[in-house]
């Protein structure tokens, strides 16, 4: 956590030296030679803030602007084309693909990354590891106690991202669904449905009641990561980043980036710097994991 609060503080620090005190600009005329607008996932926003710091460092007179809000964010802007660049932590869905055809977008898909999605609670509880099934039954309310699965007698306070989140989109279809798609479950009435992982880190590290669920980066010594298995006979996993990496942790997703069509000019120079040996470099150090050893 530690990390994210420093890298943020840094980029922060960044664009404003970028915006106010160290612009460059061209011939004098005060515009920059190429702009790209990046919107959308929560959970890697501070991944790409770093590549666009790091980016503009190499490429002076191009202006990088890095939006969160979510992943349906993102795909609203990028079918709009209000956006260059669409982040986000899950696949475009179908209806959203229609809609891109219909104002005649074509969504290019780039996987740029990997994360495990790690399940929280503060580090007082004793509860360490829980399976899928009862991941599934705490956050639909079917286990609302803590003392049923092996913790003490309070009540479980359950966290969750807002429905526009690609963190909650796929929670949602990995473990509430299992990834059957005539399945309708839903969230819990009694969820609270929270603005970002960094609200549900927060909740989590004062609320002994609390669990949640976020991206791998919010994770530290401060909160309780659990073990995650597939079933009661399966190996309760940690997620780290060879688990992630050879698929034997039950929570994890792709992360990705999309433009309209394929890229060009600057928009494709920022794709292959994501792709590239220093971008994969900056996956690990922001604690998600690069595509590839």
């Amino acid at each position: 956590m530690k990390k994210i609060i420093l890298i943020s503080i840094l980029v922060m620090l960044s664009s404003i030296c970028l915006f106010y005190g160290c612009k460059k600009y061209v011939n004098g005329s005060g515009k920059y030679t190429a702009s790209i607008q990046i919107k959308g996932s929560d959970t890697i926003v501070n991944l790409i803030q770093v590549w666009a710091e790091n980016f503009v460092k190499q490429h002076p007179t191009y202006n990088i602007s890095v939006t969160g809000g979510g992943s349906g964010t993102g795909f609203a802007s990028l079918i709009n084309k209000t956006c260059d660049i669409t982040m986000s932590s899950r696949q475009i869905e179908d209806k959203e693909a229609l809609l891109a055809k219909g104002n005649n977008v074509n969504p290019v898909e780039f996987k740029v990354g990997l994360d495990g999605l790690v399940v929280l609670v503060n580090k007082n509880n004793p509860v360490d590891r829980l399976t899928l099934g009862q991941l599934r039954d705490i956050f639909m309310a079917k286990i609302t106690n803590w003392k049923d699965i092996g913790g003490i007698d309070l009540k479980i306070v359950i966290l969750s991202r807002e429905s526009n989140s690609g963190t909650h989109m796929f929670f949602k279809e990995r473990v509430l669904r299992h990834n059957d798609k005539n399945s309708r479950d839903e969230f819990s009435v009694h969820s609270l449905m929270m603005s970002s992982s960094q609200a549900i880190y927060d909740e989590v590290l004062q609320n002994p009641n609390a669990l949640g669920y976020v991206g791998m980066g919010f994770a530290n010594s401060d909160v309780k990561v659990l073990s995650i298995a597939i079933d009661d006979k399966g190996k309760y996993i940690y997620p780290n980043t060879e688990n992630v990496l050879n698929g034997s942790y039950p929570i994890s997703r792709p992360l990705y980036l999309y433009t309209n069509g394929a890229p060009r000019d600057v928009i494709k120079m920022f794709i292959d710097y994501a792709l590239s040996d220093e971008g994969q470099e900056t996956v690990v150090k922001t604690d998600f994991v690069p595509i590839k050893k």
